[in-house]
């Protein structure tokens, strides 16, 4: 299988998560704005998901873009990642619709949790397919997000027994992070085609 199969199977996977996202925020009856206050919580758990969603879209995309071959491995691999991806219209959904209480805010920060550890283990299957001397190996090099990401779903996870807008908070933080441009990969792949790119 060619890496182009794998991210168009991976990209539609992704595109039905946000589309059954947005169908968890249920058309109010009425026709004014005081009909939509009920909606917040449920739309602000979308928000905050829409966007992790779409990060791990945005580095699965340039992940397989510094990948040559697909292997086995990787393949489970990747089934893996889009399983956990494919648990976030639930949580996201019974996080809102329970204005992030306690307990859907931790099963939410469980799932996030285990979603980077299989994006994680992804990415080790792809280095191992093709070498230490892999341009993904070179591109993500102590990759700092990677390691701290976990720490701060654990961290949420944790907080949600003294407080769930902590939890939230911490949350927040962490998409925040990855909304950073982070070029690495594209900048190792310029760099092996000998071509040129922009500033850093």
């Amino acid at each position: 299988m060619t890496t182009a199969r794998l991210e168009a199977f991976s990209d539609g996977v992704i595109a039905i998560i946000i589309t059954i996202m947005v169908l968890e925020m249920k058309i109010p009856h009425g026709n004014g704005l005081e009909e939509l206050r009920p909606l917040l919580p449920t739309f602000l758990s979308y928000v905050l998901s829409f966007f992790y969603v779409g990060i791990y879209w945005n580095n699965h995309h340039h992940m397989l873009h510094a990948s040559t071959a697909v292997t086995g491995a990787i393949l489970w691999a990747n089934l893996h990642l889009l399983f956990w991806l494919s648990l976030f219209p639930f949580t996201a959904g019974w996080m809102g619709e329970n204005h992030f209480t306690a307990m859907p805010t931790a099963l939410y920060g469980m799932v996030l949790l285990m979603a980077g550890i299989a994006y994680y283990l992804l990415q080790q299957s792809i280095i191992h397919a093709q070498g230490q001397d892999s341009i993904l190996k070179k591109a993500i090099g102590r990759d700092w997000k990677g390691k701290l990401s976990p720490v701060l779903y654990i961290l949420a996870i944790v907080a949600t027994l003294r407080s769930s807008r902590i939890a939230q908070a911490v949350l927040v933080i962490a998409a925040l992070i990855w909304l950073i441009p982070d070029r690495r990969i594209e900048k190792h792949l310029a760099i092996s085609q000998g071509l040129a790119i922009g500033p850093q």
